[in-house]
């Protein structure tokens, strides 16, 4: 049984038209059983746009060790190594590899805007840039550029300890172009943060708008200030929808949930009945950024 995985785009096609791609997944088509796509917006540019039946697909979202990452017991947790331990600070931080398609640019330049546009943010606000690549540079030219690299943000390149790093943050966010479904929106939300990202690719199937984040436009920095800004004036609000988001990520999205969902497609395939149901995947409607109503 031949499995294809269909996890995400690059920078070089975004919204899944480039023609070369989808001639080759045409072409070796007729030699898969099933595919898996991460996320519903992969699952519809598998059916109607390299012509699989709907059969032969499955949608099963990844899963987050809900163990590992986990809230801070007692608030924000000190990052090792890092420059700032004032509990005044309010924090925002993203982590992933620093390439084009991830675009930490534009998130180099919400947080310049959102501190020229209050001086509490100014005073209060610090920017914590995990990951190496080509834009890291370019990142750290921006905020030094504005003067608010040496006080404000820190970059330190490439970690193993994510999950204490998230643990040190009141805030995540993700300025991506495109994504598939992100693994650390998904770490995000399982450590209690708020989340902040673009409405992109999967990323809307995991944010539960106005309750565990907030979703904005694409390459729009002053979109993704005004979130951020949000979440650091109303400091209970986004540890309520951190709260939540650590919920979500227990219910929907833990391990041994994305491990039965695997186990089933490959069973299936190989005529084993394992007795496990396979849940309808969940959709949700999206109300508007910012509080619901009553909140």
């Amino acid at each position: 049984a031949r499995i294809h995985g269909e996890h995400g785009r690059d920078v070089n096609d975004l919204d899944g038209s480039n023609r070369k791609y989808r001639l080759m997944r045409r072409l070796y088509r007729p030699f898969v059983n099933k595919y898996i796509a991460l996320s519903r917006d992969l699952e519809a540019y598998l059916r109607d746009g390299v012509g699989v039946a709907p059969s032969r697909i499955a949608q099963i979202y990844n899963g987050v060790d809900t163990a590992r990452f986990r809230p801070a017991a007692g608030g924000r947790e000190p990052i090792a190594g890092g420059p700032f331990n004032d509990p005044e600070c309010w924090i925002v931080g993203t982590v992933g590899r620093m390439q084009a398609v991830k675009h930490q640019t534009s998130l180099a330049r919400a947080f310049i805007i959102a501190c020229r546009a209050d001086p509490e943010a100014a005073r209060r606000l610090r920017l914590v840039m995990v990951g190496d690549g080509p834009l890291r540079a370019e990142a750290a030219a921006l905020l030094e550029e504005a003067g608010l690299l040496a006080r404000s943000a820190w970059l330190p390149g490439g970690r193993a300890d994510i999950d204490a790093v998230m643990r040190g943050l009141d805030c995540f966010v993700l300025p991506s172009l495109a994504e598939g479904i992100s693994n650390t929106i998904l770490e995000a939300m399982a450590s209690g943060l708020p989340v902040v990202a673009t409405d992109v690719g999967g990323n809307g199937e995991l944010i539960e708008q106005g309750s565990t984040g907030c979703l904005v436009p694409a390459d729009d920095p002053q979109a993704l200030a005004g979130a951020i800004l949000g979440y650091f004036r109303a400091p209970a609000r986004a540890r309520r929808h951190g709260a939540a988001g650590r919920l979500l990520a227990e219910r929907r999205f833990s391990l041994d949930a994305m491990v039965a969902r695997y186990l089933g497609v490959y069973d299936q395939l190989l005529g084993i009945d394992n007795g496990i149901a396979q849940p309808p995947n969940e959709s949700y409607p999206r109300p508007a950024c910012g509080e619901r109503a009553g909140e």
